[in-house]
């Protein structure tokens, strides 16, 4: 995406298509190819799988994830925050700030800072196991490192992880975070976990004609469709339009009895998930 293309597209007030946009300045060579590889063949069950890169570049492009520019391939704003090796050096919103602070208000002190950069999607084998994080499992480790504990069964023979917060919740949240939002805003989704709340931002108004109500109750809207499937593909996005109602507000209210704060402007989206 050039950035002329990114301004025309912010001052027409349009986004839908920004996920099939060129990226500027990447190839071929910044997909990795073990994950584009594991999509095609153990997900899509595609066989024989391409053996030449030009016949690979012509799959990704069939499939938008990449796309042809005054005969260059280069690889789209899907492509590249699903497959690519660093996202984040050609595509800054790409990434996601992780902080933790230790009190109930943003401080200058933090227990935990960090820039997350990754392909969305994980590297599974053959079996299904994973090998490889991707960003959303690179965040739930952290968040399982510092907002929960283990703590020893009733009978002492085992441990057990007790979270401050529903791991299915915040899962939910994460991935909604990164298919739904708007990725015409030069901004990060930011991740911020304080002594009594974590709240996870993600830029952009919420799409046309959706409310918080609308989408407490299921409405579906999809900006960038192509995410969206790839990553329900995967598993990691189940029924549409049911996650925010059946895993955030029903998880959180059977983990610990709270509601969910969700509070959207022009700006952004902030999910709240209380202690």
């Amino acid at each position: 995406m050039t950035s002329q293309e990114f301004l025309a597209i912010i001052q027409n007030g349009e986004n839908s298509g920004v996920e099939i946009l060129s990226v500027s300045g990447t190839n071929f060579s910044h997909l990795d190819m073990r994950r584009v590889q594991d999509y095609f063949s153990r997900i899509r069950k595609l066989s024989p799988l391409p053996d030449k890169d030009a016949e690979w570049e012509r799959l990704l492009i069939n499939m938008e994830y990449m796309t042809e520019q005054n005969q260059k391939s280069l690889c789209t704003v899907a492509g590249l925050l699903l497959f690519g090796r660093k996202p984040r050096r050609f595509l800054f919103q790409a990434g996601m700030e992780w902080i933790v602070f230790p009190g109930i208000q943003k401080e200058y002190d933090t227990r935990d800072r960090a820039g997350i950069d990754g392909p969305l999607v994980g590297l599974w084998d053959s079996n299904g196991e994973l090998v490889e994080d991707g960003i959303l499992e690179m965040l739930m480790s952290r968040v399982r490192q510092h907002a929960s504990k283990e703590k020893l069964s009733e009978n002492y023979l085992t441990r057990i992880i007790e979270w401050d917060f529903s791991p299915e919740a915040v899962r939910e949240a994460l991935i909604n975070a990164f298919v739904h939002r708007d990725w015409t805003r030069p901004t990060d989704i930011e991740v911020c976990l304080y002594a009594d709340r974590m709240e996870i931002i993600s830029p952009g108004p919420l799409p046309n004609n959706v409310t918080v109500e609308r989408m407490k109750q299921g409405l579906r809207v999809p900006r960038n469709p192509i995410l969206i499937q790839t990553m329900k593909d995967y598993g990691y996005v189940e029924h549409m339009g049911m996650g925010v109602r059946n895993k955030i507000i029903a998880g959180m209210k059977k983990h610990n009895g709270t509601e969910p704060d969700f509070i959207a402007d022009e700006l952004q989206l902030l999910v709240r998930l209380k202690k």
